[in-house]
């Protein structure tokens, strides 16, 4: 025995007709399952993921604009901790403010600086200690490199700071 299969092709509203009514009903329930499927498997997550992703563009967006507002020099120096040096302030602040974990290693630099490395730093607590150290300490970021961690809302930085 030979099968064969209808072509779509030779898909027509008269082929539709030939059909008996129990298979146009089957045919009429594959598509619209089918459409169903389509929308509610494919459309409607990638709808949410696109949301999702332009929400935290727009905070991503909010924070860089916020921080480029910021005028360094209006941050004011604070007392140096009586004479403390840099890597005792650092050392101390990054346990007050619960990093001392994420520290991973510190050199000295040229004139004074310091290079931190933190790796799974929680983003929020790194950029407030950074905060802190400026306003209370007169620390001053010469640069940061900062990369986000396998972990959400973490990140690996290698700072370079002086006190100012």
């Amino acid at each position: 025995m030979k099968f064969s299969s209808p072509s779509l092709r030779g898909l027509s509203f008269e082929s539709l007709e030939r059909l008996s009514e129990r298979d146009r009903k089957l045919l009429l329930i594959a598509a619209v399952a089918l459409l169903l499927i389509l929308v509610f498997a494919v459309i409607l997550p990638l709808e949410r993921a696109v949301g999702k992703e332009r929400a935290k563009l727009a905070q991503k967006r909010a924070d860089l604009a916020w921080m480029q507002g910021i005028d360094p020099g209006a941050i004011p120096p604070g007392p140096s901790d009586h004479g403390e040096s840099l890597l005792v302030i650092i050392d101390r602040s990054a346990r007050e403010a619960s990093l001392a974990k994420a520290m991973s290693g510190s050199e000295p630099g040229s004139n004074g600086s310091l290079s931190v490395r933190l790796e799974r730093a929680p983003f929020d607590r790194l950029i407030e200690w950074l905060n802190r150290l400026a306003i209370q300490n007169g620390v001053v970021v010469d640069s940061a490199t900062i990369e986000k961690s396998g972990d959400p809302g973490a990140v690996n930085a290698t700072i370079v700071l002086h006190a100012g």
